[in-house]
């Protein structure tokens, strides 16, 4: 039984509910977030104690024992409106555990559109045993995930790891992976044959042979432990493909493009969870500052309004998701209206406090550097425009919104 409402005009109260369930099991997060930034090798030692992460994690049913609960009824996160609502209250806690909290993320978008059922329920039990990390591999260190430039290869070479047919290596390297170094498993994404459909996701345990994952060292977001994967020969079998029972054209940047448009809205949450937590701070030790309207502070009475503007439009794109993730367009909205808005309070609360405030405010200086991550996922701001561009020309943009 979920408390998820089944119209329109169920939603706000139950999202407001979620929204105030969240907010008080997340505050666990700030708690540790300074010792985890500095450190992001304890996050995994906080599992299950201090971090309830389960009930966060977004498994089905099936294969999780603690659900986040709303009026003690199970909400299993299943929709993309659940989900920019609960971890918008998570990334206002602290953006970079939530990110690297274990769970399916990006990989369980994939294994949704182009799973079987035997791959559905390998995928979910291996994360039931948990905690699990998982990876979405697409970004290659000179491509990025253009897949007309990806090199990673799925290629035959004799009998399969596990017997029978034919078997095939994967060789490639992935980068900027989060929680990469530290996943159990996963999806990657290989070219199989030339052309526009030969790219193919693969779903990958890691301790096979020839996969390593590094971790990298990144200023902002650090939790999330974004790390460089490297593939020499990984053996792979057929069954490991998703979506080798669908057409060419339903198959690895088929479901990479619905992934891409159903994990925005999310980005853009935890951008939005950022900035609101900034504000908060100011809110809390200066007053005065929200109160002015002249000078170098008089920005910070535009925030209000911005925050609640940005809150819609996430909101909005999540729900536009739900109904059709072929189109990003509100997406590609509300992901560059919440980066922007991240990178501007952030910038703006340092500066409240005067020289010096991020040495005195390290958690400023944390949001300050967080906020700048999101700029780089899921497309840079330039891409966004290039979407929202092609949506407006397509008629899938109001007037009034593309203004």
């Amino acid at each position: 039984m979920t408390t998820s409402p089944t119209n329109d005009t169920d939603d706000a109260g139950f999202l407001g509910r979620l929204r105030a369930v969240t907010r008080e099991q997340a505050a666990v997060l700030r708690e540790v977030s300074l010792a985890v930034d500095a450190d992001p090798g304890r996050l995994p030692g906080l599992l299950g104690t201090e971090l309830p992460w389960q009930r966060f994690a977004g498994l089905p049913a099936a294969y999780n024992p603690d659900p986040l609960r709303v009026d003690g009824h199970p909400v299993h996160l299943d929709r993309c409106i659940e989900q920019v609502v609960v971890w918008e209250e998570l990334a206002r806690a602290d953006a970079g555990i939530a990110l690297g909290l274990p769970g399916p993320a990006m990989s369980g978008f994939v294994l949704t559109e182009l799973g079987d059922a035997e791959q559905l329920d390998r995928y979910y039990r291996r994360l039931a045993e948990g905690p699990v990390w998982t990876f979405f591999g697409m970004t290659e260190p000179a491509h990025g995930s253009d897949p007309a430039g990806m090199t990673t290869t799925l290629t035959p070479d004799g009998p399969a790891h596990d017997g029978g047919g034919s078997g095939l290596v994967l060789n490639g390297t992935k980068r900027f992976v989060g929680n990469g170094a530290r996943a159990g498993i996963g999806v990657v994404f290989a070219r199989r044959r030339t052309g526009p459909l030969g790219v193919v996701a693969v779903l990958l345990d890691t301790g096979r042979p020839g996969f390593s994952g590094v971790p990298l060292d990144t200023i902002g977001l650090r939790a999330l432990q974004l790390g460089e994967l490297r593939m020499r020969r990984v053996p792979v079998a057929e069954e490991d493909v998703l979506g080798r029972h669908r057409s060419a054209t339903r198959q690895g940047m088929w479901a990479a493009t619905r992934t891409f448009n159903r994990y925005r809205p999310v980005v853009a949450c935890l951008a939005l969870g950022v900035a609101q937590a900034a504000y908060d701070y100011v809110a809390l030790h200066r007053r005065d500052v929200l109160a002015r309207r002249d000078g170098a502070f008089g920005e910070f009475g535009e925030f209000a309004g911005r925050l609640a503007g940005v809150r819609a439009m996430v909101l909005a794109s999540a729900c536009a998701a739900d109904r059709d993730p072929s189109d990003g367009t509100l997406a590609s909205a509300a992901k560059l209206g919440a980066t922007r808005l991240a990178e501007d309070i952030t910038t703006a609360a340092a500066r409240a406090f005067g020289p010096g405030a991020r040495w005195e405010h390290p958690l400023l200086d944390k949001w300050v550097r967080d906020a700048r991550a999101f700029e780089f996922m899921e497309g840079t701001s330039n891409i966004q425009r290039l979407g929202l561009a092609q949506g407006y020309l397509h008629g899938r943009l109001s007037d009034d919104l593309a203004a």
